[in-house]
């Protein structure tokens, strides 16, 4: 097996099937020391962490993407292509289109829109509205609710700007295409699984309001999302 231009990983069964992907690479590192057991690191390319370990006895990989939906369909389509990965559950923060959501509110994605060109470029794909696998997501939120944390679900808003000229969109998008909340990935991800024939899904935590204003800080989106984590990695252990 070789290595990727961005993995470093040169043997089968160092990655798990299933990998857990942050954007923030220090927040792989977080979940790795937090929550797995004999851990080893397999990829520091870049500074992009990659680590596998064990979750109540089951070999789980958790893996940080990077900002944007360039950057997750590079880590994602070499995981998924070259190392056998089945399945990625994307596991970020987000923005809040509406007062319903409230800072560290947890939802898992049905679908993701986007205005994004990556899937148009990828393959083809003209559909501006992919879905989540309807397997994993049955799976985690049957972990979500075994766990008793609450969730919502629905569809989000991948965007590939974070700083607009014309300001906010959030009233269009929740009005119009019924997204919840904003984020840079997911399009991307769901694109690469299904292109792939492999499974994709997210888990988000709310990181500030784009309604009330309200924000966390850099600090708790490294570490204070522990809900979402265990969501994810009680659902990555029953895979």
């Amino acid at each position: 097996m070789k290595a990727t231009p961005h993995i470093e990983v040169r043997e089968e069964g160092v990655i798990a099937k299933t990998v857990l992907m942050p954007g923030d690479p220090l927040r792989a590192k977080y979940i790795a020391e937090t929550f797995l057991t004999d851990v080893t690191c397999f990829n520091k390319v870049r500074g992009m962490y990659g680590f596998t370990g064990y979750y109540n006895g089951v070999k789980v990989s958790v893996m940080g993407s990077g900002m944007g939906m360039p950057s997750i369909g590079i880590y994602s389509y070499e995981l998924f292509n070259n190392y056998g990965v089945e399945n990625i559950i994307r596991i970020g923060s987000c923005g809040a289109y509406t007062s319903e959501l409230k800072l560290y509110d947890v939802i898992v994605a049905s679908h993701a829109y986007s205005e994004s060109s990556f899937a148009l470029a990828q393959s083809g794909e003209t559909s501006d509205t992919l879905s989540a696998n309807k397997e994993l997501n049955d799976i985690i939120i049957s972990s979500a609710e075994s766990l008793n944390i609450p969730y919502h679900l629905g569809v989000i808003h991948s965007s590939d700007v974070f700083y607009r000229q014309n300001g906010s969109v959030h009233e269009e998008m929740y009005n119009n295409h019924k997204c919840l909340a904003v984020e840079m990935e997911s399009f991307a991800l769901f694109h690469n699984a299904n292109v792939l024939n492999k499974k994709a899904a997210c888990i988000l935590t709310v990181s500030d309001s784009l309604v009330t204003h309200e924000e966390t800080t850099s600090e708790e989106r490294q570490t204070a999302f522990e809900q979402m984590m265990k969501i994810a990695l009680d659902a990555a252990a029953k895979m």
